[in-house]
């Protein structure tokens, strides 16, 4: 019999330390099928996931004892939220842990697009000295626009303010004027969008939010503007990014999600040769400190819901 189900990687440390009160199924590689998946969740009260298993309805069907899924994470766009709840199946997301990465992953990719050091090493090694071409900008005194002003928008605006960039935000649940945080500004979208110099998006993946950076709005950015997306892939358009980086309409872009992962060979050749360009594997929100985080608290709340059943 198995307590808990885990499909993805946590860490060993969260593992074992839920292994001192239930029998535990670990594979970080289960995601990868399904039907395994269907086959063990039967007898699972507790099943812990990251973002690459998907909890549906037909899942879940599968699993008459669950009573907590536990999100590695706190995207939960894979997972069926309102069939958790037509089944009483409590959803726990790792709220808070890694804020505090993914914020210093935005800020060290904004100053890298803001000063193009990155481009350096291949032209330096073959003997060029590309000082003219590497003059960037300095962030100090610059604009950043936080789209959406959750947990991470506002880890992201305190960094940015230490470095002195007057800061503005936009979030559909706030009020225009003053989003309760000291010299940060809560604007429209399209003010977010004017006078942004560095716009980063930590917004859900809705059908309201679906390309809502697009031609429009990269046509209405300061020229010369940067973009961060660390939040979900399709709130950027993609192949209009790539256009306006190919224009120069942009100084750059720093991607971590992506409207398919892993990017399939259609979405690689969309950004081919796309000049001043950073892609990651989605992996802002995951250093050795906040997996760490991230297990614990992953932990403690699963072991907190089956043993308040029990």
């Amino acid at each position: 019999m198995t307590d808990i189900l885990i499909t993805e990687f946590m860490e060993k440390a969260a593992v074992e330390d839920l292994e001192g009160d239930f029998t535990v199924h670990f594979d970080p590689e289960l995601w990868t099928r399904p039907d395994d998946i269907a086959a063990r969740v039967g007898e699972a009260r507790g099943l812990i996931v990251r973002n690459r298993t998907q909890v549906t309805a037909a899942l879940l069907e599968q699993a008459p004892k669950l009573k907590v899924v536990g999100r590695l994470g706190v995207g939960l766009d894979n997972i069926d939220l309102d069939a958790c709840a037509a089944r009483t199946v409590a959803v726990c997301p790792a709220t808070g842990a890694n804020s505090a990465s993914v914020a210093e992953y935005v800020i060290a990719a904004m100053l890298m697009l803001f000063r193009g050091v990155f481009r350096a090493n291949d032209r330096m090694l073959v003997g060029d000295w590309p000082r003219e071409s590497l003059v960037g900008v300095d962030a100090t005194g610059r604009t950043l626009g936080v789209l959406g002003f959750g947990a991470i928008g506002q880890a992201v605006a305190t960094r940015a303010r230490a470095l002195g960039m007057r800061v503005i935000a936009h979030d559909a649940f706030l009020p225009e004027g003053d989003p309760g945080w000291e010299l940060v500004a809560s604007v429209s979208l399209d003010r977010l969008i004017a006078e942004s110099d560095a716009l980063t998006v930590h917004v859900p993946l809705t059908p309201e939010t679906s390309g809502l950076i697009g031609r429009d709005a990269f046509a209405a950015m300061r020229p010369g503007a940067v973009l961060i997306d660390t939040a979900r892939g399709g709130v950027v358009d993609e192949e209009a990014l790539a256009e306006a980086l190919r224009t120069g309409r942009l100084r750059g872009a720093a991607l971590d999600v992506f409207e398919t992962e892993p990017l399939t060979a259609e979405a690689a050749a969309r950004f081919a040769d796309v000049p001043n360009l950073i892609l990651t594997p989605h992996i802002a929100g995951i250093t050795e400190d906040s997996n760490a985080r991230v297990g614990a608290i992953t932990a403690e709340n699963v072991r907190r819901h089956l043993l308040g059943d029990s």
